[in-house]
């Protein structure tokens, strides 16, 4: 009689704390209420990670973008290349973008001085220099060249 007396209050006593524990994390211990403004704010910028030290270290300004286009090394990074006057710094005055992601769509705004050139690898990109009040469009496998040093402003692939 006491087996089956205690199987049932051991079972009432299992299930019950399973569905308190279930509602328990609703109101958790420590959850800031609707009043507390200490809770930091995730807000996505979209600004270059690490602009500040690329300029200082190649003297480009990268800004804003989706993500999807990335400087890199020259030696092994060639989907965009910028070429400028500069002949100094690691890649003697080239700057080398590599498109993440599906390829489909990649954008950056920057400010890279003294352009020359801009080659497309396998996508097609489109540019926007200082001087010029439209798109430069580049198809994948080929370079656009400029008659003087310009400063480009826009990638997009």
């Amino acid at each position: 009689m006491f087996s089956r007396a205690r199987t049932f209050l051991i079972g009432g006593v299992g299930a019950a704390a399973v569905v308190l524990g279930a509602a328990a994390p609703g109101v958790a211990a420590g959850t800031p209420g609707p009043g507390d403004d200490t809770l930091p704010h995730a807000i996505e910028t979209l600004d270059y990670p690490g602009a500040a030290k690329i300029y200082k270290e190649r003297g480009i300004k990268l800004g804003r973008g989706d993500g999807h286009l990335i400087l890199g090394d020259c030696k092994t990074v060639s989907d965009i290349v910028v070429f400028t006057d500069k002949q100094d710094g690691p890649d003697q005055g080239k700057h080398c973008f590599k498109v993440t992601g599906s390829g489909k769509t990649a954008r950056l705004t920057l400010r890279i001085e003294g352009v020359t050139a801009v080659s497309a690898g396998r996508y097609d990109i489109k540019a926007v220099v200082n001087d010029f009040p439209g798109l430069y469009e580049v198809p994948s496998g080929l370079t656009k060249h400029f008659d003087k040093p310009l400063a480009l402003e826009w990638l997009k692939v």
